[in-house]
């Protein structure tokens, strides 16, 4: 194996410090990904890259700081970013057709992601860095896999995604996107914060340790299984005719369709039904003084839907989505909200507690990337042939993406654009009559979806 430390050039942060929000605080987790190419990359121009995308970018090259007790702070030190290259004998290819969201119980992608040490980032380590890529190339099939881990505090998977883009944009020597990236976070002060959105807040006021987090997902592993389904895009297309409603996107009625689906064929009693949704939506460009389009932070807060007024009928549940969509951008309840919420993650954070990952009765959470198509914007030049994946998901937590390109074993095939994937985790014996409702579902266009 050879590894290197990558600098930013030129140096741009000049060890400025960025105060962090309480919403920002999400110490104990990491975002880690791999992707997949079909040939070579060029590691040369790939240092290069990376050293021109932390200059413009300095707040990945800081180091995460904890000031009085209270203060928590990147500065932007201008470290290195530690790239490592290892040679893989063993496989004889990357496995084809592999789904996006991977089992996390079957840790397939552990070995190819050097991953941010969020252990020592709690311990106030000055050594950890916040970002770590892991080169591995498959010597028998010449494919080579970019392993990348990504520590939350630096922002969500929005912020890690154009981060990522910019770096391949970079290596093909082309400019990056607009927005041009911001670090400056709104701090929020505890005399702003509102009651009576804690409703809204339950993951954050019935906090839990990170034992009993461990311990709800390793009770899930025993009890739920993953299942990952497939829409090509001119099923989601007629999806979205069968609710008539321009009001509502393919995303609404891609979510309602799953919850329908299991509400009328794995629930046995209404009092089971999923009733409402959490959906994790992305608050950048409601109020630029909150979250501007170009700040890079964690700009996500969860959002919960009134009850569905019929829970089978696939108009009514997707209308209840969109009508929380369209709450979140009122810009008097964002700031209500996200004003209470800083103040509970800053309970957390002191207190070392995680948010309550524990099923919520009669609900279901929806965290979607179906916006943003990750082996698309970070395919280094490999148009339609890089691979995306990631793990981990939850009973009845949807998570949604583009569908990766396909290679049959000799040819790359075209690609469907516009089809997604859906995973989540489902009660062992409910999981064949979803699959079965879906596939006849398919089979007949949807005919005996209840409008």
């Amino acid at each position: 194996m050879q590894s290197w430390l990558i600098p930013p050039i030129p140096t741009t942060g000049n060890n400025q410090r960025i105060e962090l929000a309480g919403l920002d605080l999400w110490i104990s987790h990491c975002i880690n990904d791999v992707f997949v190419y079909p040939a070579d990359l060029d590691m040369d121009r790939l240092k290069q890259a990376l050293s021109r995308t932390l200059s413009l970018w300095p707040l990945i090259a800081g180091r995460f700081l904890l000031i009085n007790d209270e203060h928590y702070i990147i500065e932007m030190s201008d470290n290195g970013i530690p790239l490592s290259f290892v040679e893989n004998t063993e496989l004889t290819q990357w496995p084809l057709n592999l789904n996006v969201v991977l089992d996390a119980a079957e840790d397939r992608l552990t070995k190819f992601i050097d991953k941010v040490s969020t252990a020592k980032l709690l311990r106030g380590s000055l050594d950890e860095p916040l970002f770590r890529i892991k080169i591995t190339r498959l010597v028998q099939s010449g494919e080579w896999i970019m392993g990348t881990s990504w520590a939350h505090v630096l922002g969500d998977a929005f912020a890690y995604m154009k981060f990522l883009n910019t770096f391949s944009r970079f290596y093909q020597q082309l400019e990056p996107l607009e927005p041009s990236p911001l670090f400056e976070r709104r701090l929020w002060y505890q005399e702003n914060a509102d009651q009576s959105v804690l409703p809204f807040l339950k993951h954050l006021t019935d906090a839990a340790s990170a034992k009993q987090n461990l311990e709800i997902a390793m009770r899930d592993q025993t009890t739920h299984d993953q299942i990952n389904i497939h829409f090509f895009g001119e099923q989601l297309v007629q999806l979205h005719k069968l609710a008539d409603n321009v009001m509502l996107t393919i995303q609404d009625v891609m979510t309602a369709y799953v919850i329908l689906t299991l509400n009328t064929h794995c629930f046995e009693n209404n009092e089971q039904i999923i009733q409402h949704t959490n959906t994790i939506v992305n608050y950048r460009g409601v109020v630029d003084s909150v979250a501007s389009p170009g700040l890079m932070a964690n700009c996500a807060l969860k959002m919960v839907s009134e009850n569905f007024e019929d829970p089978y009928s696939l108009s009514s549940i997707a209308k209840s989505i969109r009508h929380s969509i369209i709450r979140s951008r009122d810009p008097s309840f964002v700031h209500s909200l996200l004003a209470t919420a800083d103040g509970l993650m800053r309970n957390l954070a002191r207190d070392d507690l995680e948010l309550n990952t524990d099923h919520i009765p009669h609900g279901c959470l929806n965290n979607s990337n179906y916006r943003y198509d990750w082996a698309d914007l970070v395919d280094f030049g490999y148009t339609n042939k890089c691979r995306f994946h990631t793990e981990g998901t939850a009973p009845l937590f949807l998570r949604i993406f583009r569908l990766n390109p396909v290679f049959d074993g000799t040819h790359w095939m075209e690609r469907d654009r516009k089809g997604a994937e859906v995973a989540f985790r489902i009660e062992k014996s409910m999981k064949q009559k979803f699959i079965d409702a879906w596939q006849r579902d398919i089979k007949e266009n949807f005919i005996q979806v209840k409008q």
